[in-house]
């Protein structure tokens, strides 16, 4: 598991009591849901944690063909022969790592249902086609996310209801000013402004807009800014013209860029 291993301390800022309930949660093994908007810190905020915990972490990124097979493992045919290869849920499971499920409603239903048995007091993971029960390691620990909204797919109720949940949002805007300085390297004064178009779009919610300008977006656009891009025409590249193609929203960004610079 050494690949899987954090060598140096992702940069993250505290917003709250997150990282002692973290920390509570993985002292206990419980099952964690981390809910808010894209873009807001949650894999970083596992990231860190990771490193903090000093635990290999094995990152999936859920989509709606994932399969059951491609978290648990299948056998393979090589020139030696058939060999089972693990999954990267039973590769976690097996050797003690955090296996973080990023965005895990986007996953097949079918495919949700097999974390359950990991989820509860059990521990176990069930890999059907090798006949094997596979009991956790004492160090495993799962996480899962998911970007909750209008659109947005619903956990099951016995699934939801297998983890205890830490609620993200996006940071104050002084805040988050300081995190969009550090990360892109631009003075705060720059960074303020883009924070402050940011928090613009976020009004926009609900009003053709599905979702406004994540932390990670804002923190695109003061890269570019840091290359000598004009601010306003950085927002304008990493947010207004990549969030929506829909012309009366996109004029409405506009305006909401106008009235930031």
């Amino acid at each position: 598991m050494d690949a899987y291993r954090i060598r140096s301390e992702p940069y993250y800022q505290r917003t709250g009591d997150e990282i002692a309930l973290f920390e509570a949660a993985y002292a206990k093994r419980l099952p964690l849901l981390l809910k808010g908007p894209t873009g807001c810190g949650k894999t970083r905020f596992v990231e860190h944690m990771a490193w903090r915990l000093g635990r290999p972490l094995v990152t999936v990124a859920c989509h709606d063909e994932l399969s059951a097979a491609d978290l648990v493992g299948r056998w393979l045919i090589d020139a030696e022969g058939t060999r089972w290869q693990d999954g990267p849920l039973a590769l976690a499971a097996r050797h003690g790592a955090i296996c973080y499920l990023d965005e895990l409603v986007e996953a097949r239903a079918d495919t949700t249902v097999v974390i359950h048995p990991l989820a509860d007091t059990r521990r176990l993971l069930p890999l059907a086609a090798r006949n094997e029960l596979l009991a956790a390691h004492p160090d495993f620990a799962l996480v899962v996310s998911y970007n909750p909204g209008p659109l947005a797919r619903e956990l099951k109720p016995s699934t939801r209801q297998r983890f205890c949940a830490l609620e993200f949002h996006y940071p104050a805007p002084e805040m988050e000013a300081a995190i969009v300085a550090r990360e892109a390297g631009v003075p705060l004064d720059v960074a303020a402004g883009i924070v402050a178009f940011g928090v613009r779009t976020r009004r926009l919610q609900g009003h053709g807009l599905d979702d406004g300008a994540s932390t990670r977006m804002l923190v695109q656009a003061a890269l570019l800014a840091a290359q000598g891009i004009a601010p306003r025409r950085a927002c304008r590249m990493a947010v207004a013209d990549a969030l929506s193609d829909d012309p009366g929203v996109h004029e409405a960004l506009v305006a909401a860029l106008d009235a930031s610079w």
